[in-house]
């Protein structure tokens, strides 16, 4: 009942910039966690960054400074702002939200040029 949509995914430059946007629409009360997630082909998934309903936010190690995630509550969507990226960047990002249940989304590809 609850599906979530990603958008914002593309071809850039190293050193270049993304936001990543993920809309959760149906049947919602409240998210209590919103997270972004990444698979490079032939890797594991692998979690990239998440926040709470409250503001507080975790990131991987390996996106610390660069990448920034937020959320409008009132609208249900995430988003990932990704600075300062990298080819080991590339990757398909997937938004995950926690409700009583957990969903995902398709994904969107983000690729990094050398």
């Amino acid at each position: 009942q609850v599906q979530l949509v990603e958008s914002g995914g593309g071809l850039v430059q190293a050193g270049g910039s993304l936001r990543l946007s993920c809309a959760a629409s149906g049947s919602i009360f409240s998210i209590n966690t919103m997270g972004w997630y990444r698979q490079a082909p032939g890797k594991q998934r692998e979690l990239v960054a998440f926040i709470h309903s409250g503001g507080s936010t975790n990131y991987a190690d390996s996106v610390k400074g660069r990448f920034t995630i937020s959320r409008d509550n009132a609208k249900n969507t995430a988003f990932l702002q990704m600075n300062s990226l990298k080819p080991d960047d590339t990757a398909v990002y997937y938004c995950k939200a926690q409700l009583r249940y957990t969903y995902w989304g398709q994904g969107t590809q983000v690729t990094v040029s050398s």
